[in-house]
């Protein structure tokens, strides 16, 4: 583990400081914090559940905190800044390998409501062949969707030779698509909406491929202190609450007016889309880690770290927690809300 954070302390001192400093604020205000990279709608599930008070009835009273990037979240976890972290599956592996010892228990979506858009002057795919895609890390989950997008597509980065160029987050990089800073990414509809509406173009709808994928999720060290079992039994029915809440149409504005406040969003139609996306991203409660999804992402890691190849998937994905909830009638008793 200290290998992995050296490796980090090495990519952004500053930060790091930072987070070892949030870790003495956040353990003695007593929070159980949860250390996120991606702001965008993949938050969702936490974002409804702590606003709408939803982790509360189950015992759990969770905070988030935002730390840019992977990389940086998963120093803030081997750094004791935060007990758990909403991590995509390339993170999680990638710190595995780098000596951590997690357990990710709970999946918060498993679908892709992202188009692919290209600046103007980009007609089709085969225009993509040298040009420059924003991400918001190597190996991190924006990166994740852009490469899951583009395996679905057929397109394989090494022979179109694309460059995956680290802009910041999902804003950010829609920012750098308007102004010509980048060809071309990989982002949600919401998003694309308002880089189509500046004159950027649409060249794949990647929530129409089917694709075998689970994006961002709950880990925790698996010898923390402040996550038992019990606390990711909690937190994993608090995320499927959260869940229901987001399907459930008469929540439509409230859900709304969430994603508004924390996504900063100013027109209707943005909310709207953003909503959609919410939505689609997770549509059914399949939030035990897949091993099969998790078995591609893996490989797909491999073009930018071949040593995660050597990574157990067994000893990384907690299944006891879901398996609880299926044999206490939890979970079938929220489907059944689900279906109504």
């Amino acid at each position: 583990m200290m290998r992995f954070v050296r490796r980090c302390l090495s990519l952004a001192p500053v930060w790091i400081i930072t987070i070892f400093l949030w870790g003495g604020v956040a353990r003695s205000a007593g929070d159980l914090l949860i250390a996120y990279g991606g702001h965008n709608e993949t938050m969702a599930p936490l974002w409804v559940g702590v606003d709408k008070g939803l982790f509360r009835k189950h015992g759990v009273d969770p905070r988030v905190l935002q730390t840019r990037s992977g990389p940086i979240m998963m120093a803030t976890l081997a750094s004791g800044g935060a007990p758990l972290v909403w991590a995509a599956p390339t993170s999680a592996i990638s710190a595995t390998q780098g000596g951590m010892k997690l357990g990710c228990f709970a999946i918060g979506n498993d679908r892709i409501p992202r188009e692919l858009i290209a600046r103007k002057g980009i007609e089709k795919l085969d225009d993509l062949r040298g040009k420059t895609f924003g991400v918001q890390s190597i190996g991190g989950g924006f990166w994740l969707a852009t490469m899951a997008v583009l395996d679905g597509l057929g397109v394989d980065p090494d022979k179109y030779k694309l460059n995956m160029r680290v802009i910041g987050d999902t804003g950010t990089v829609t920012q750098a698509l308007t102004t010509g800073n980048i060809d071309a990414a990989v982002v949600p509809y919401s998003f694309a909406d308002m880089a189509k509406r500046a004159g950027a173009r649409s060249l794949a709808d990647a929530g129409t491929l089917k694709l075998v994928y689970q994006g961002t999720g709950i880990c925790a060290l698996r010898d923390s202190a402040a996550v038992n079992n019990k606390t990711m039994i909690n937190l994993t029915k608090g995320i499927v609450e959260a869940l229901v809440y987001i399907q459930e149409p008469a929540n439509k504005r409230e859900v709304g007016d969430v994603l508004k406040k924390h996504l900063r969003l100013s027109r209707d139609e943005d909310v709207e889309a953003s909503y959609k996306v919410t939505r689609l991203q997770m549509p059914a409660l399949d939030i035990a880690p897949n091993p099969e999804a998790w078995r591609r992402i893996q490989r797909l890691l491999v073009r930018v770290n071949p040593k995660v190849q050597q990574v157990d998937l067994e000893q990384l994905l907690v299944t006891s927690a879901v398996r609880s909830l299926e044999e206490s009638g939890f979970l079938p008793e929220m489907r059944k809300r689900l279906a109504r």
